[in-house]
């Protein structure tokens, strides 16, 4: 059997892929080696930007499966019936350090889902934690730029990260999961997800539902202490990503059950804190766990820059019956994930086959722009409305309405009984053992210690002493007597 000829980029047959065509042998290379040129071109081009945030990723393809009836709270299509299944991509990420970053390091790690409907595309793009360090997207941006590298010594600054923290008192309840045992999962797959904002679900009779989501790995929680940490990130960079990867080959699909809490839309208003604030979570005892489904990844990428890297996740990517809340992150995300990946991917992403809707067909009048691969009949009209039988508006929400009333121009959150910043925070606390609550003190200690500035230090430590008198106590005589060293 006759071996396919190597092509240009244009379909001509290369003669030579060993050597380039120069000025006589051993002289000057030629402007006019088109494949050398092209070649070279192409390689320059073939890494496009990374993402600012979540840059190092893992993913995978599996499928979600309906377990449990929950039409009463939603009529999304692919939630309507038990046993149904709707295939999903899964991308697991680190979210401060940079592509070639280690990834068994201490930081939260993105949890983004793509269910792929037929009703289109539903992206979830959640954490492994339920909370967040800040509860408004204008902070975003200088957040971030405090956790990644110093822009003079280009590293992680511990000044730079808890200069920001000690600003934001509402951070003390995320840091306090980061720091503690689960801020380094042991794998991927060994950790739960979170949708982490709340969404709002809405059934067949218009009646709304505030929602969030949690997935609970069956794999059981395992994590990693500094020290196996700094060990493992030292010994292969690529953990996570070849323990999922090896364990897919294998067959041992990881799996996670899929819950929901609910809250009716009347209770958000008199709830004792801001239902909506993503500092927060929703006590169960309040808000009880319901089964939904679970999730299954079976599948590894065939090409992981194509179905990984420019795999694009965006919170306002809806289905009927699922949509926003009035959480203010979520509300900043639902066009910061959309813009990024214009920048990032072009204009044309969604064409992409890991982005592009599987179970049904996207129908729009988008059109042109760089990289378009979508193909349409002679004639196609691209305006709305037309009178050529072009796809036309269902009519129907994605979502129910949400009551609006007041004034313009930029406001608090509306006041709840229990709104501070710290209460959760010292709950969590103080569920955690002795054990637990040393290693805690430590891994902030570590850091906080090496904070020159004394009034840094001394607000971050008034903020875990309104967590919790003995948490507060505790990392300031840590932080003191490794300051004293």
């Amino acid at each position: 059997m006759s071996k396919r000829v190597l092509t240009t980029e244009s379909g001509a047959p290369v003669a030579d892929n060993q050597n380039s065509a120069t000025a006589g042998v051993g002289g000057p290379l030629l402007l006019q080696d088109q494949h050398l040129l092209e070649k070279l071109a192409r390689f320059n081009r073939e890494r496009i930007p990374e993402r600012v945030v979540h840059a190092r990723g893992s993913g995978a393809y599996g499928y979600f499966e309906v377990t449990d009836d929950v039409t009463d709270y939603t009529y999304a299509d692919f939630l309507n019936s038990v046993g149904k299944r709707t295939e999903v991509f899964l991308r697991f990420s680190t979210v401060a350090d940079n592509l070639g970053g280690a990834d068994a390091v201490r930081d939260p790690r993105g949890f983004a889902l793509k269910f792929y409907t037929e009703e289109g595309n539903y992206d979830l793009v959640g954490n492994n934690t339920p909370v967040f360090f800040i509860k408004d997207p204008l902070k975003f941006p200088d957040f971030i730029h405090s956790q990644k590298r110093d822009p003079f010594t280009g590293k992680q600054e511990p000044e730079n990260v808890w200069d920001f923290w000690a600003h934001a008192p509402e951070a003390t309840h995320q840091i306090t999961w980061l720091m503690g045992d689960r801020g380094i999962p042991a794998s991927y797959r060994h950790m739960n997800g979170y949708g982490s904002h709340t969404y709002q679900w809405t059934n067949d009779k218009g009646e709304a539902f505030f929602v969030k989501y949690h997935f609970k790995t069956n794999q059981g929680i395992r994590s990693l202490s500094a020290e196996q940490g700094a060990e493992l990130a030292g010994k292969d960079p690529n953990s996570h990503q070849t323990d999922l990867l090896q364990a897919i080959e294998r067959g041992i699909n990881p799996s996670w059950t899929v819950h929901v809490q609910l809250m009716p839309a009347a209770d958000a208003a008199d709830y004792r804190f801001n239902p909506f604030d993503l500092t927060k979570v929703w006590p169960h005892k309040d808000y009880p766990l319901q089964r939904v489904g679970r999730l299954v990844l079976d599948r590894n990428p065939d090409n992981v820059f194509a179905e990984v890297e420019q795999a694009a996740f965006s919170p306002n990517n809806f289905v009927p019956g699922i949509g926003p809340s009035p959480d203010k992150m979520l509300q900043g995300r639902l066009f910061a994930y959309a813009d990024a990946h214009r920048y990032r991917l072009g204009v044309n992403h969604t064409q992409l086959a890991v982005n592009s809707p599987k179970a049904t067909a996207a129908n729009n009048y988008g059109r042109d722009g760089a990289m378009a691969t979508n193909a349409y009949a002679r004639a196609h009209k691209n305006y709305e409305p037309n009178s050529f039988d072009g796809p036309a508006e269902t009519g129907r929400p994605l979502a129910a309405p949400l009551a609006i009333n007041g004034h313009t121009g930029t406001h608090e959150a509306p006041a709840h009984t229990k709104d501070d910043d710290f209460f959760q925070a010292g709950e969590l606390y103080r569920l955690m053992s002795e054990d637990e609550k040393g290693r805690l003190v430590a891994n902030i200690a570590g850091g906080l210690s090496q904070v020159s500035r004394d009034d840094i230090v001394e607000k971050n430590l008034a903020h875990f002493h309104a967590a919790d008198a003995d948490y507060g106590k505790r990392v300031e005589e840590a932080v003191r007597a490794l300051r004293e060293d």
